[in-house]
């Protein structure tokens, strides 16, 4: 589980510079790569769900 934590916080961190980038600086491109870091993240929190309860139950 600390392997998929360290990956959430890793894309978190992507996703952040990202979004930065086009609040901030109006970086079109930074959108693009912010959406799909975000999709990348819903992922990774669908497993950390299914790997907690997984983990809650022993």
């Amino acid at each position: 589980m600390k392997d998929l934590v360290s990956k959430i916080n890793a894309e978190f961190e992507i996703f952040k510079t990202e979004s930065e980038s086009l609040i901030e600086k109006g970086v079109k491109a930074a959108g693009t790569r912010a959406r799909k870091s975000s999709l990348e993240l819903e992922k990774l929190f669908k497993e950390f769900r299914k790997v907690s309860v997984e983990a809650a139950k022993k």
